[in-house]
């Protein structure tokens, strides 16, 4: 990786989030943002990584469930193993994956990182979330979008704001897909945890956008798709029981709403 281009005297929020998960991959800099994170909302690192396991638990569930084989990921971060696609082929190993970010770091990990089965593909796009169209573009040298896919947008549209209108790039992405794709979604929220406002703060006085939204925000961006059950709930109540290979299995109700402040959904296109 070149890393003559990274800046490493600004905080980067995939470099924190690496660091909250256990990872290596963030510098000093990173390190002392999501201390600082962590000084304000003591659970930010549970947040994290309950964030990431409900990923795998629905990436697993359309996959065992559904017979879901082809995945867009937007927004991917740097890659914590198991990262989407080892969880879709470990199902169906021909299961074709698009990852999608718009930082050449988290593509330059990306791409050194993530290998495809030799049944299956997997491709990386460098876009912006805010143009769905190139995204779409992109993704149809991989994706056939006469069968269904799934679009993962976990922990993304929260660095969204309003003027770039999150629930329009969400339309756009769902429709040209076919009857049966997918939507995994999860967001940060104040409604269970109102220092998480704080957190955002803290986000913004860094130059980093964020935004938590309560729940009715997050489910708009559900519009005209079937919630499947639970519905939106918060990210440690999606389905923990549903156990995913490698993972720690999640004893109901010992992690609550009040640590996790995401709210979390997996919707079907009809």
């Amino acid at each position: 990786m070149d890393t003559s281009k990274i800046d490493v005297t600004k905080p980067h929020a995939a470099r924190m989030y690496d660091y909250l998960l256990g990872g290596k991959s963030n510098y000093g800099v990173d390190r002392r943002a999501a201390v600082k994170t962590l000084n304000i909302l003591p659970d930010a690192a549970t947040a994290a990584r309950h964030n990431r396991s409900f990923m795998h638990r629905a990436v697993h569930f359309l996959s065992r469930e559904h017979g879901m084989r082809q995945f867009l990921d937007i927004g991917i971060g740097i890659p914590t193993p198991p990262n989407l696609h080892q969880v879709a082929q470990r199902e169906h190993p021909e299961a074709r994956i698009v990852y999608c970010d718009n930082d050449p770091i988290v593509l330059a990990h990306a791409r050194a990182l993530m290998n495809s089965t030799d049944e299956g593909v997997t491709d990386y796009v460098e876009a912006d979330v805010r143009e769905p169209q190139t995204i779409l573009d992109h993704a149809a040298h991989t994706l056939d979008f006469a069968r269904p896919v799934t679009v993962s947008l976990v922990a993304l549209l929260h660095f969204i704001p309003d003027g770039d209108d999150p629930h329009g790039i969400v339309r756009a992405l769902m429709e040209p897909l076919a009857p049966g794709s997918a939507l995994i979604l999860s967001h940060g929220t104040a409604d269970f945890e109102p220092v998480a406002g704080e957190v955002a703060r803290h986000y913004r006085n860094m130059g980093i956008d964020l935004d938590v939204r309560p729940r009715e925000t997050v489910a708009a961006m559900f519009d005209g798709l079937d919630l499947l059950e639970p519905g939106l709930v918060p990210s440690c109540d999606w389905r923990p029981d549903y156990v995913v290979p490698d993972d720690t299995p999640i004893l109901p109700g010992s992690v609550s709403p009040a640590e996790t402040c995401v709210w979390a959904g997996v919707a079907l296109k009809q």
